[in-house]
């Protein structure tokens, strides 16, 4: 049995992992799905000041309180620079780090670092009063590779507004544990693809192991089967 934490990215909860988790669970792992301060069922605790740490203390939170230990962290999108930030803390609850289609910030980087600049500054002209992110739902599917109408209405009213601090505020200083690394990078991206640097980098660095999944980015959505062999090693079904 293997320990999975499952961290979602932006404008996500914990329930885009609801196809996922079963299937894991069905083969006998244990699997956390923590939605992070401001968003999911937990956007009524979010403020102009909810950052990156908040949802680092999110994760960190979760591995201690539920002692959990050798567990797998996999982080989406986003929720890359979320698992590496937890790895800061606590390596010593940590098997591996699992990036799905995940931002790569080192020490003392943050997510909009990494963006390109027009790309970061559209971000930045969505922000609400309340330092939230606020995209149009259906153009942020188009790019998440959702393109079932099925998925679309799922999904839709479950989104809500990013906290900006978690995108721009950047990791802590201090090195980041040499733990396994897996770099999975969703391969299906007919508008243009943020992930694709990330990919090459670690498709050709031996200290990662590098997979692919042949579908958009939102794989937990588009291809729940797939990523759950994928992190399970064998199909579950």
């Amino acid at each position: 049995m293997t320990t999975f934490v499952l961290v979602h990215g932006g404008w996500h909860g914990a329930w885009c992992w609801r196809r996922v988790a079963p299937l894991l669970e069905s083969a006998g792992h244990e699997v956390h799905c923590p939605t992070l301060t401001g968003l999911g069922d937990r956007a009524h605790l979010g403020g102009p000041d909810t950052g990156l740490a908040d949802h680092i203390a999110d994760v960190v939170a979760v591995l201690e309180l539920d002692d959990l230990r050798d567990a797998v962290l996999l982080g989406h999108s986003s929720g890359g620079a979320v698992i590496t930030g937890v790895a800061q803390r606590v390596p010593d609850r940590l098997r591996e780090l699992v990036y799905l289609d995940a931002f790569l910030p080192g020490p003392g980087q943050s997510v909009l670092d990494l963006l390109p600049a027009a790309r970061r500054d559209h971000f930045l002209t969505l922000v609400d009063g309340a330092g939230r992110i606020v995209l149009d739902p259906d153009t942020a599917m188009d790019g998440w590779g959702l393109t079932s109408a099925a998925d679309r209405e799922w999904v839709r009213p479950r989104l809500r507004p990013f906290p900006v601090g978690a995108l721009r505020d950047p990791l802590p200083p201090g090195p980041v544990p040499r733990l396994p690394r897996r770099y999975v990078h969703c391969t299906v991206k007919p508008g243009g693809d943020s992930f694709a640097g990330f990919a090459e980098a670690t498709r050709t660095d031996p200290t990662w192991r590098f997979e692919t999944l042949a579908t958009g980015h939102d794989a937990m959505i588009t291809a729940p089967d797939a990523v759950a062999a994928l992190l399970a090693g064998t199909p579950l079904r």
